[in-house]
């Protein structure tokens, strides 16, 4: 049951608040409110318990409302509401950055904080550009991205991604910037299980591109290990170490984007261990806090955070920052969330559920509509055939029946339902989602 007052909190008037990737008048016609979370579930402004098959946002890895996280953020705001990131620092800051370099392969050593995916990716394409200008290379400007890719809605994150919508209400964004295509098709791949076998050889266009620009212009490839936001794409076997190797080639920085894939999502700290390849730097977000509290940031490996340590100790080294990076608040649900994943092996727990979660996912192939489905980790795509009407009517149509008529909430982008469910996930509850979901599917199509 809800907390007593929660479930009749409706607000009046909803014209005021400009929801986000969202459209604002037909959610205002039929709004879908959520007032308080536990563990595996929202409760609706109705009184409903809805199953978050979704982790919020892809972020709740450690499911809601843990009452360690929830101590950690009460002690904090009663302690030290705020302190300030630039000349000041607190404590927990500098141990949140050591338990997250901790986690991360390689000489990844150093973390920079900021607030938000979006923030963290603007900030890694910025590191990269003032490494190569620090070193001799200012030459170095050009940035690459992938079709399809989702890095945030920074002007610097969208410029490097390959979301159409997103690019296109934007002008030119940012200039010198390129893409590699995007690593799915369904001619090939259909019904996947984790990697797919074909498409290794997409990582060969980074070769033209820079056969194209010189690679003396190159400064850094930014790509999601697993693209999620555009409807969860699994990199193909091997296409990853290919990446790494052609970078290394050039001196071209590679950056993987692990907003979606860090914090056990796929099974491992970060993806970038799950496929044995050490990136230059990881941006990381959502699961560092389980949606908690507002935090991002990124990874950088040892030399390049020694190549800005070398001139005189009084000059501010990197010229960038946020007023709120490493907030008290969040450095405290941070810490808190690591524990618990340590505690609870939640990592490891994922890695095992992998098998039964594909399974039993899969197990929805043959329902009509369905043109492909792809599970990594404790993640699945489902995609399903648009409706004549128009793409992303009948993805609109399944989230707004599995909230209303299910109890579910659901992630959708196009046509396609994305699941990600807290890593608390039983496998009862894998049981009750796809069961869910088959209804769902049935029922739209």
């Amino acid at each position: 049951m809800p907390p007593t007052g929660l479930a009749s909190s409706v607000p009046n008037d909803l014209e005021a608040y400009w929801l986000p990737f969202t459209p604002n008048r037909a959610f205002k016609k039929a709004p879908r409110l959520l007032v308080a979370a536990n563990d595996m579930h929202y409760t609706a402004s109705d009184g409903r318990a809805v199953l978050d098959a979704a982790a919020g946002l892809w972020c709740c890895n450690a499911g809601h409302n843990r009452a360690p996280i929830v101590e950690a953020i009460r002690h904090s705001a009663g302690t030290l509401d705020y302190s300030p990131p630039f000349q000041f620092a607190n404590p927990q800051a500098f141990e949140l950055a050591s338990r997250i370099a901790a986690l991360a392969p390689g000489d990844l050593d150093h973390v920079f904080f900021c607030n938000s995916g979006s923030e963290a990716v603007d900030s890694a394409l910025k590191i990269a550009l003032a490494y190569h200008n620090i070193a001799g290379q200012g030459a170095r400007t050009r940035l690459i991205g992938r079709e399809r890719g989702y890095h945030g809605v920074g002007f610097g994150g969208i410029s490097v991604g390959g979301i159409v919508n997103k690019r296109k209400m934007c002008g030119t964004l940012l200039a010198g910037v390129d893409h590699l295509p995007h690593t799915y098709s369904r001619e090939h791949q259909a019904f996947t299980k984790g990697e797919p076998d074909w498409g290794a050889h997409l990582a060969d266009d980074l070769e033209r591109i820079v056969a194209l620009h010189d690679a003396s212009t190159i400064a850094a490839v930014i790509v999601e290990p697993m693209a999620g936001s555009t409807g969860v794409l699994p990199p193909p076997k091997d296409y990853l170490k290919k990446l790494r190797a052609i970078c290394d080639k050039y001196g071209i920085l590679l950056i993987f984007d692990e907003v979606i894939t860090g914090f056990g999502r796929l099974g491992f700290a970060f993806a970038a261990e799950r496929y044995g390849v050490v990136p230059d730097m990881i941006t990381f977000a959502k699961g560092v806090t389980s949606g908690t509290v507002p935090m991002g940031g990124v990874i950088v490996r040892a030399g390049i955070y020694d190549a800005f340590m070398r001139g005189p100790e009084h000059v501010i080294e990197l010229f960038h920052g946020y007023t709120y990076s490493a907030h008290p608040l969040a450095c405290a649900a941070g810490l808190a969330t690591l524990n618990l994943y340590r505690e609870e092996k939640l990592f490891e727990r994922a890695k095992a559920l992998e098998p039964m979660f594909a399974d039993a996912v899969m197990g929805l192939k043959s329902l009509p509509g369905v043109l492909d489905i792809r599970t990594l980790g404790i993640v699945a795509g489902i995609d399903l055939a648009p409706h004549p009407d128009g793409v992303g009517k009948r993805g609109t149509a399944a989230m707004e029946h599995a909230f209303h008529k299910e109890d579910l909430l659901v992630r959708t982008t196009g046509d396609t339902i994305a699941l990600s469910p807290p890593l608390i996930v039983s496998e009862a509850q894998i049981g009750e989602i796809v069961e869910k979901v088959g209804r769902v599917i049935k029922a739209v199509s």
